[in-house]
């Protein structure tokens, strides 16, 4: 089957940071899905594995963990899919990627693609989507008001693709009023149309700006992007006893700029639960399955900004140095091989 893959971890420049290779057909596990790839998007997270790790051995290392495509093998232990079904994942960082014509995944974290978007619309949301939601629904627990706050939540680097259905899941389920950052007029009218109530830029003082809104201190903050660049102005932006979330990984973040407030501090990492193979492993599929409903629903839009084809190690360079760039809004898709 084709793929992309490398060897070595490094730049993207360099000419063998990512190739068009031929791997043998996988063979799926109990509870696996065989799928046939039809689109991918391509996340900020391939770009760090990719600069951070090679392939084990002298074998090859394959990136890509947002996937839409069909089944065509179920594993023995497979209960919720069969041949022919059409679905959409993230998949596991602990197994290969999916950019590859055919692709193992775990059905638990699969969910069915949504009936009104094409291969290349829907691929743009599982990961972001899986994230935004555990961080606001989850970790930050947005449901559950802070005492004495405001209703409000501040987005910490708003129109990249985990900000952008943020965005949208707290307009579709929820009544917070979303204040959002970007830097730039065309990422500012995005994040907008996407439903923030309030903009601001994070390249300016954040709690300044925040408090002249005069709607009080939020009760939670979701920082997508230089966290630790951002930790000092969002400590003062919160609320005593606020929820703070990150996604990042910053060099340095100075925890201790939120004790004063009795902050808690929660990371999310969406792989937590198919890497652990935690008891609510599940909860990724059903997950995906109420957001495609949402989206047939349209209460959510897809957030692709840019449709590639095909599926190859040019398309993959150029999207890979484009999110390094730090100027993307929404997300690249890639369809087809």
């Amino acid at each position: 089957m084709k793929a992309v893959g490398y060897r070595e971890p490094g730049a993207i420049d360099r000419e063998d940071a990512l190739q068009d290779i031929e791997l043998p057909r996988p063979v799926p596990g109990p509870h696996d899905l065989l799928v046939e790839v039809a689109a991918v998007s391509v996340n900020p997270l391939d770009t760090k594995v990719r600069r951070r790790a090679g392939a084990d051995g002298d074998g090859w290392k394959v990136l890509g963990w947002d996937a839409v495509g069909r089944v065509v093998e179920t594993g023995e232990a497979v209960t919720a899919f069969k041949s022919g079904d059409e679905v959409w994942y993230a998949g596991s960082i602990a197994r290969q990627g999916s950019n590859a014509e055919l692709h193992l995944v775990d059905e638990r974290i699969v969910g069915r693609k949504p009936s009104s978007l094409s291969a290349a619309e829907a691929a743009a949301l599982p990961l972001t989507a899986i994230t935004a939601w555990e961080m606001l629904f989850d970790r930050l627990d947005v449901r559950r008001p802070v005492p004495g706050a405001a209703n409000a939540i501040l987005i910490i680097g708003g129109a990249g693709g985990v900000g952008s259905i943020a965005i949208q899941l707290l307009r579709a389920l929820t009544d917070v009023t979303i204040i959002a950052t970007a830097s730039r007029p065309e990422t500012q009218d995005w994040v907008r149309q996407l439903g923030a109530h309030h903009v601001i830029d994070h390249a300016q003082p954040i709690g300044q700006q925040v408090e002249a809104l005069g709607i009080g201190a939020p009760s939670w903050v979701f920082s997508i992007t230089q966290s630790g660049a951002h930790a000092a102005e969002a400590a003062k932006a919160i609320a005593p006893q606020g929820r703070y979330g990150l996604i990042d990984d910053p060099l340095g973040f100075d925890i201790l700029l939120f004790k004063p407030k009795a902050v808690s501090v929660h990371w999310e990492s969406m792989f937590t639960r198919a890497v652990f193979q935690t008891p609510d492993m599940a909860a990724q599929g059903r997950l995906l399955t109420e957001v495609a409903e949402l989206v047939d629903a349209g209460r959510l839009r897809t957030t692709v900004t840019d449709v590639m084809r095909p599926i190859n190690a040019a398309n993959l360079k150029a999207a890979h140095a484009r999110i390094e760039s730090g100027t993307t809004r929404g997300k690249i898709v890639l369809e087809g091989f």
